[in-house]
């Protein structure tokens, strides 16, 4: 057999198609097209659906349009930020009463159980609004919202480490490989922005240990590709070859650009794979993406009043500048927004710690809030705000351990009431005893928000209907406006 034949074998129409498809997508998405390209004629543009979702017509009226999702990862303390107990600054010091923690799951405390004391919260509370809600003193700006959100301080997790409960928050179940919450909504309804994602996180770190997050907590699990989440950069490009490559003229790009559609198309007709018509929309969608990027990015129009708001210049990485964007994407119509701060992991000195990742956080967070409120946007964005889990109500050293009993969270706009607190925890800080809310109750919650019955969402694989709840969840009516 000739070298040729062998190569013939080798190489079938089918391999071709995929191996073709790939390595011309990789040159496609790493060259992308000037928008004047668009306007002569008809182009594979326009010839991609837009995806407008599943659930059609809503399960019932909705009351937003999107989700700014804060993510104070690492564990952020409740007992240093939204739930106020006096009897634990009264205890402190002395040993944490066994009644509590007899027979309870505790991270790396468990085998202390003999030595835990209590430690107070290490900072004042006070009043704030005429809703006269208790926040911290080292959230001053969000104490001057204290009447726009609801706290809720019955929090629950089933995870005690970092990861899996990340997981947990972010797909409704610690089992890896599940959809994300912002991939569901994609699913569910569709996205309203026509040239950037609609699902779009960014990080921001200080403050404490930087807990790594996992670029699966946004990933679409077994639904296709196309909804999951697309990380851009909080400092520098957002996004990696924006600009077209040296030497390649536009003639040449729109030339390859058409190739790898027609083969896409030609594998999509003979396999009918949902990957390949991802392929095909996700490459238009980063043609367009090269001047909404940049548009989205440039700040210089923002008047003075706002970035003195907000605490940032912007483009230099910090939550403040992260959530400034996170309004430019809400205004562009990008369904699901998540900012991480990675920073909330005290298990030690957390007096100082929490008090200076408050100070990164805090402002931005008050200011994401107002300036929403003032443009007519809040009424239909949902901001969450909250970490993966609480800390411990016992000393660990100077610091706290990780904690599930019981933590604490807010929520504004997007219908829910402000100005109100939900439920408690015990008096000490332990556990959630009143109106406890389980995570998979927050996301039934944020999803009837959409229109959406979070029992009716479900996507069928491996024989079984999934939903992003799992078997759980019930939404929280009490705190609906």
């Amino acid at each position: 057999m000739s070298p040729w034949e062998r190569y013939q074998l080798q190489h079938s129409r089918r391999t071709f198609l995929g191996r073709a498809s790939a390595g011309m997508g990789t040159l496609a998405l790493g060259a992308l097209l000037q928008p004047s390209l668009f306007a002569a004629g008809a182009s594979d543009a326009d010839s991609v659906p837009q995806w407008n979702g599943v659930v059609q017509p809503l399960h019932f009226p909705p009351k937003c349009k999107r989700v700014i999702h804060l993510c104070m990862a690492g564990g952020a303390s409740h007992l240093e930020t939204l739930d106020f107990k006096p009897k634990l600054a009264e205890l402190d010091g002395q040993p944490m009463p066994k009644s509590f923690t007899e027979g309870q799951q505790i991270a790396q405390l468990q085998g202390q159980r003999d030595k835990l004391k209590c430690l107070g919260p290490t900072h004042a509370f006070q009043k704030f609004g005429e809703s006269g809600q208790q926040i911290s003193s080292i959230l001053p700006h969000i104490g001057s919202i204290a009447d726009d959100i609801c706290i809720i301080n019955s929090m629950q997790t089933d995870q005690i480490n970092h990861d899996p409960a990340h997981t947990l928050m972010n797909t409704g179940t610690s089992i890896p490989g599940r959809p994300s919450m912002g991939s569901w909504l994609l699913y569910g309804l569709g996205s309203d922005s026509q040239d950037l994602p609609g699902y779009v996180v960014m990080t921001s770190v200080g403050g404490g240990q930087s807990q790594p997050i996992a670029s699966r907590q946004w990933h679409s699990g077994f639904l296709p590709s196309q909804f999951q989440g697309v990380e851009f950069r909080s400092k520098g490009d957002p996004v990696l070859y924006v600009n077209s490559p040296g030497g390649v003229a536009l003639k040449q790009q729109r030339q390859v650009i058409d190739a790898v559609q027609q083969l896409n198309r030609l594998g999509n007709e003979k396999f009918h794979d949902p990957e390949i018509a991802t392929r095909i929309s996700q490459y238009e969608l980063a043609f367009k993406m090269q001047t909404s990027v940049p548009d989205l990015m440039n700040i210089a129009g923002e008047p003075k009043h706002i970035l003195e708001m907000y605490g940032t210049e912007g483009g230099d990485g910090s939550f403040a500048s992260n959530c400034l964007l996170a309004r430019r994407l809400a205004e562009r119509g990008v369904r699901f927004i998540q900012l991480y701060h990675r920073g909330w992991d005290h298990h030690g000195n957390i007096k100082n710690g929490a008090a200076v990742t408050a100070k990164l956080v805090d402002q931005g967070s008050a200011a994401l809030v107002k300036d929403l409120k003032q443009r007519g946007m809040l009424d239909d964005t949902l901001i969450i705000w909250g970490g993966e889990f609480g800390r411990t109500p016992m000393a660990q050293g100077t610091g706290r351990d990780h904690h599930i009993k019981a933590f604490s969270t807010w929520l504004a706009g997007g219908g829910i009431q402000g100005g109100i607190t939900y439920g408690a925890s015990d008096e000490l800080g332990y556990a959630a005893v009143d109106k406890v809310t389980h995570v998979n109750d927050l996301h039934a919650t944020m999803l009837a928000q959409f229109g959406i019955d979070h029992e009716k969402l479900t996507y069928r694989f491996q024989g079984r209907d999934f939903r992003l709840t799992d078997v759980h969840g019930h939404v929280v009516q009490d705190i609906l406006a």
